[in-house]
């Protein structure tokens, strides 16, 4: 099968930021090229005799993205333009110029499968499927992925944020109930019940990452009276807030971009108990204070920030004297 194979010249600063976009976008299939050499963990782990050999790192970098002929792609296109030169006014992304052009199927879907390998955050030990369990990880608490097309296999900074700040705040609440806001492939909601929790339900713009996800709790043999999951825009639909309810959800973790996060924060107040926690992430860090800003106007407690490489997490409360 053929594809059309849009690239976009940038900077490596820039690449996981516009990832992130693209993701958010529901595009599929992300690839980054660019001459930052490895390191020796990561040569190690691609089994390789001899390191290899990199034009020298001049901060550049190419996303590429696949999009199938037959599909609408005008929209998503400026989407993706407009999306790019509102970035520009944060973060230089270089040129941020659009080629395109036709790529025969290699199974690109399936070639990132390589780089994504067993780790911990914590006591927790994430697994791809694909990958045997050692017995020295046999004390952990166990969640196995497959992100098939969807984001989310736990290694990203955002989602690392998001997993140390579940397992700070589930402590002493077994049972509680869990919202998941962009679930993408689910991890965070298998890590939620795997750390007790009563139920979580899971909401996604995109209807593959339902599908991931759902697949996901059944990998990691999860009662399905446990979890939900459903596609919908909690911003834009009074449908979706009326079946999430109010002061329904003792925890809510929303690891997407910092500019869903912040429309979304009066939306998301009225989901939690008071004296609930919403924990986010997915915001790249000249944003903080935007989105600390929309969220204490929402009504939020910020209770604490925290920084990974460029991505921050804050986490904050619905008080419980409003």
């Amino acid at each position: 099968m053929k594809w059309d194979k849009y690239t976009i010249e940038t900077t490596t600063a820039a690449e996981d930021v516009i990832s992130a976009i693209l993701g958010e976008l529901g595009i599929e299939g992300i690839e980054i090229e660019n001459h930052v050499p490895l390191t020796e963990e990561e040569t190690g782990s691609m089994f390789i005799d001899f390191p290899l050999e990199l034009p020298p790192d001049d901060g550049t970098s190419k996303v590429s993205f696949y999009l199938d002929p037959g599909q609408e792609q005008e929209e998503l296109l400026r989407r993706v333009y407009t999306a790019l030169e509102e970035e520009k006014q944060y973060l230089d992304i270089g040129s941020g110029r659009i080629t395109k052009e036709q790529t025969e199927d290699a199974d690109w879907m399936n070639n990132w499968k390589q780089f994504f390998q067993s780790f911990t955050i914590g006591d927790i030990l994430i697994k791809p499927t694909w990958e045997e369990q050692q017995s020295k990880d046999q004390d952990k608490i166990l969640i196995e992925i497959d992100p098939g097309i969807s984001f989310g296999t736990g290694k990203h900074e955002t989602t690392r944020l998001c997993i140390l700040q579940l397992q700070k705040y589930m402590q002493g609440k077994e049972g509680c109930r869990v919202l998941d806001v962009g679930c993408g492939s689910g991890i965070l909601s298998v890590v939620a019940l795997k750390l007790g929790a009563g139920s979580v339900t899971g909401i996604d713009i995109d209807d593959n990452c339902i599908g991931s996800a759902q697949e996901n709790m059944k990998v990691n043999h999860l009662d399905g009276q446990l979890w939900e999951f459903f596609s919908g825009n909690l911003i834009e639909e009074e449908a979706v807030r009326q079946r999430l309810g109010e002061e329904t959800y003792d925890l809510a973790v929303a690891n997407i971009l910092a500019d869903v996060i912040i429309p979304m924060a009066p939306f998301l107040l009225p989901c939690l108990k008071k004296g609930g926690v919403l924990i986010t992430s997915g915001i790249i860090d000249f944003k903080e204070r935007q989105v600390r800003e929309a969220l204490e106007r929402a009504g939020f407690e910020v209770l604490e920030t925290n920084f990974d490489g460029e991505w921050v997490n804050i986490s904050a409360r619905r008080p419980e004297d409003e």
